[in-house]
């Protein structure tokens, strides 16, 4: 079922990139992200709520709390250039670009959380890494 949610998860990136890049032509690129962010924190919190997990919030240990706190504004700091790379870029070599990232997460799942990295994984991410820059860094013709 990963599978599932992870493809769920790669379209609905594919489209907030396309959708942010038209959004923010006229538009100053941090103003877009705040936006944004206000529907994000409404709309998560709604599904915590709609789910049933509010109560979840006094259960959370300080450890996880803390990385959850660094993990969003990371993905804060992530989004910001991301909007700031789309008002100067074109969609598809900014979107390349930025899933490099699949790459280091796999290195990062080694270092950091012990995953198990194979010769496939390692081949995957080689092949990655290199179409996203093809595409990154083609010029247009």
């Amino acid at each position: 079922m990963w599978i599932v949610f992870s493809l769920l998860a790669a379209l609905c990136a594919a489209v907030v990139v396309t959708l942010s890049k038209a959004g923010i032509r006229n538009v100053e690129p941090s103003f877009g992200f705040a936006v944004q962010s206000i529907v994000i924190v409404t709309f998560s919190w709604a599904v915590v709520w709609w789910q049933g997990n509010l109560g979840e919030v006094w259960r959370v240990e300080g450890r996880a709390w803390g990385l959850l706190l660094a993990a969003g504004v990371v993905t804060c700091l992530s989004s910001l250039f991301m909007f700031r790379a789309l008002k100067l870029g074109d969609a598809a070599r900014v979107g390349s670009l930025d899933r490099v990232s699949l790459v280091l997460v796999i290195l990062f799942a080694a270092l950091f959380l012990g995953e198990q990295i194979s010769w496939k994984v390692i081949l995957g991410a080689v092949l990655m890494a290199a179409g996203a820059l093809v595409i990154a860094l083609t010029r247009e013709s």
